[in-house]
């Protein structure tokens, strides 16, 4: 039997490299000659995509870790990764079917073994990409990962996003403002894991007549809407919690998030800005430093609770400790919480360690202090609606609250572990009171404490 092993014209590598053997595949693949496996071939063994505005990700789950190579090339836009110590199954020929029609940059993938030893796969894109490659080990359910995260070479700054996203509201221009004078950095600083530089395109002109300044705007900046940061949990690889009935906490905490979103938008002095508004996976440092680039006055992470006894019930809100958990129970969720960079994929081996405790050392008892303040109003309006599992604001050493000047809770609105509290979470209706008990508790915070709103 005749194979067609010449060279493949468009996946010919930059000059300098040989070129290789590739068998492509566009919608379905062509048979394959069958190749002896090495002793020690790898098998894949799940293919999953996570497209997403901000970046689109790739997994592909093995059974033990791989080697990859990868280069990328223009007209058009494609992105080559050549795999060692493995073989072609059916496994990774799904990955073909897995892109999705809306994916922002992938527009198909083909694969073939280059190689005996080599599986290429070939990303075709529908934009210039900055690419970062990286392995996870074994954490939780998942085997060893190797991860492709595609970003794009330009981000849009989100401040911008918002002034057009509210292009005919009359608080848009002071959006604009604060877009255009915030520092020109990326958004994360999780050194292997950088966002690309913002684009800086000035937005179309706001023509309606500026309101009066309300008494909720902060002085010396009229109109300036307050910024809430939600952050609803988990994402992407990251399920978080899983109940009995198989409700997911990363479903959960974003549909709360996003009524939550609407109920604030509605109102004429305020606005939120979500650090995940789909199902992809956000490192924890990173939805800090979003809510910072946004200049938010609150940020707000959204979480559903969980325990290996079914009976555990409750809601919980938790603030930044600089001196340790007020509880071993709050010690341990903060550990549990922490550990999502682990499961949704942070790239550790280039993670700057020292970031974290910069951050934590930077952290003011003023900022903790109104936290405090801010969940202790959380925690009224929610014990209206639902048990609490403590009543008074826990305290401990949660990454995702560690911005030194932004006010930060965590809420545990209901243990996903418990059936009735599942129940619940999974009920519209239930999560319509869980948004609106969170915003009647944000009213009466700015209202009793207006000059913490003063972020400029």
């Amino acid at each position: 039997m005749d194979y067609d092993t010449r060279p493949q014209p468009a996946e010919v590598a930059p000059a300098g490299k040989a070129r290789r053997r590739f068998v492509a595949t566009a919608t379905t693949l062509f048979l394959l000659p069958v190749i002896p496996r090495l002793a020690h071939a790898s098998t894949i063994v799940a293919v999953r995509t996570w497209p997403a505005d901000e970046y689109t990700r790739v997994t592909l789950e093995m059974d033990s870790e791989l080697k990859a190579e990868h280069f990328t090339l223009e007209n058009p836009h494609r992105m080559v990764v050549d795999i060692q110590g493995l073989t072609m199954n059916r496994t990774i020929e799904e990955l073909v079917s897995k892109v999705r029609p809306n994916d922002p940059y992938i527009r198909s993938v083909r694969v073939g073994q280059n190689r005996p030893d080599v599986v290429r796969l070939v990303l075709d894109l529908k934009q210039a990409v900055a690419p970062q490659i990286f392995t996870l080990k074994p954490v939780g359910e998942y085997k060893y990962r190797l991860v492709l995260d595609l970003y794009p070479r330009v981000a849009q700054d989100p401040l911008l996003a918002l002034q057009i996203q509210d292009d005919n509201d009359p608080l848009a221009s002071v959006l604009e403002s604060l877009a255009q004078n915030s520092p020109d950095v990326p958004v994360p600083t999780v050194q292997g894991q950088t966002l690309p530089p913002v684009v800086r395109n000035t937005p179309p002109p706001v023509t309606t007549p500026p309101r009066t300044a309300t008494p909720s705007a902060t002085p010396g900046t009229p109109n300036r809407p307050l910024l809430i940061a939600l952050d609803p949990g988990h994402g992407g690889e990251d399920p978080g919690a899983i109940g009995p009935g198989g409700t997911r906490e990363k479903d959960v905490v974003l549909n709360i998030a996003r009524r939550l979103k609407r109920l604030i938008d509605a109102q004429p002095n305020m606005r939120t800005y979500l650090t995940r508004d789909s199902d992809f996976f956000v490192p924890l440092q990173v939805r800090v430093q979003k809510a910072r680039r946004v200049k938010a006055d609150l940020f707000i992470s959204i979480h559903a609770d969980a325990w290996i006894k079914p009976s555990a019930r409750g809601s919980s809100i938790y603030a930044l400790s600089q001196n340790g958990a007020t509880s071993s129970a709050a010690r341990w969720l903060a550990k549990k919480e922490n550990d999502a960079d682990l499961i949704g994929g942070l790239n550790l081996g280039s993670h700057n360690r020292q970031v974290a405790q910069i951050l934590l050392d930077l952290s003011t008892a003023a900022q903790i202090n109104d936290s405090v303040k801010v969940g202790a109003h959380l925690l009224g309006e929610i014990g209206k609606i639902n048990r609490l599992h403590k009543r008074s604001v826990e305290r401990a050493g949660f990454a995702v609250l560690k911005a030194p000047d932004i006010p930060s809770i965590l809420i545990e609105t209901a243990f996903i572990s418990n059936p009735e509290e599942e129940r619940l979470l999974r009920s519209s209706s239930h999560q319509d009171k869980i948004a609106q008990a969170i915003f009647t508790g944000i009213r009466g915070y700015f209202a009793e404490f207006p000059a913490l709103a003063s972020r400029s």
